[in-house]
């Protein structure tokens, strides 16, 4: 049952499998509500950005359901400042069918878009599938002294480690370090890491990528769009401006044009 915009107060935050829902529309909210309630999800509710910011920061949810156009402020701010309290999974929504909006709103930190009129059955398969995907976020790690040369080998997965070039992937941990410093990366964007650096020398197409960011038992008949592919590409931009990668001359993940990226090994 719905704890209501009205009495934030009453929300369950020992349930584990919470939700809120940040939505002016009262139909809209409402379907929401209903939808997430059969998935097994406690819901609350907010009508404002604001009040859906502080809402999160109280709960904790597992997932937040966003819409953009709010009558405070937009749903990209609320992504961001939410990012900055809670690791909760975003999924952004809109009437909006510009792809800009859907670039906008993945930079801002949301696991997921989805346009309006949206599926319940699809957003449902999309909020499980992000449940499969770690929650725990890709804290920096202390800076780790430069990893010995692997003799032999320009790149290795050791264990649950990728080590190549002076980049330690520690998969288990979901650290990242890159000669000594600490990176700080998003779930989509260690996930697209690993995924490639799991594969070295291997190229996984836009496709395959995004079921990655889907979750691997995310039903594969789901067709996967346009606005799905540059989602990958915009995690993509995010993960090698971070790692210090040159699209230009790569160190590590190179562009294979007209079907996907490789995780190359070094020269």
């Amino acid at each position: 049952m719905s704890a209501g915009s009205a009495q934030p107060s009453d929300v369950r935050v020992t349930v584990e499998r919470t939700a809120v829902i940040v939505e002016d529309d009262p139909d809209v909210r409402d379907l929401l509500d209903v939808v997430l309630t059969q998935a097994g999800f406690a819901t609350a509710t907010a009508g404002s950005g604001l009040e859906g910011v502080e809402l999160v920061r109280r709960t904790d949810p597992l997932v937040t359901t966003l819409d953009v156009s709010l009558p405070d402020i937009d749903g990209f701010e609320v992504c961001r400042r939410i990012r900055t309290v809670s690791d909760t999974y975003v999924v952004m929504l809109t009437a909006r069918t510009d792809e800009i909006d859907a670039l906008m709103g993945l930079d801002a930190g949301a696991d997921d878009y989805q346009t309006k009129p949206f599926r319940p059955r699809e957003l449902r398969a999309r909020i499980e599938a992000m449940l499969r995907r770690p929650r725990r976020p890709v804290l920096p790690a202390a800076p780790l002294p430069a990893p010995a040369p692997v003799v032999g080998l320009a790149a290795a997965a050791l264990s649950d480690t990728i080590v190549s070039d002076g980049l330690v992937v520690d998969v288990a941990g979901r650290t990242v370090v890159v000669e000594g410093r600490a990176v700080h990366l998003t779930r989509s964007e260690f996930d697209l890491l690993a995924a490639l650096g799991g594969t070295p020398g291997r190229v996984l197409s836009k496709d395959a990528l995004v079921r990655v960011l889907w979750g691997d038992e995310y039903d594969t008949g789901t067709r996967v769009a346009d606005p799905d592919r540059r989602s990958v590409e915009v995690h993509m931009a995010n993960l090698r401006r971070k790692l210090g990668d040159d699209p230009s001359e790569p160190r590590w993940i190179r562009t294979v044009r007209g079907v996907g990226y490789r995780f190359d090994h070094p020269s």
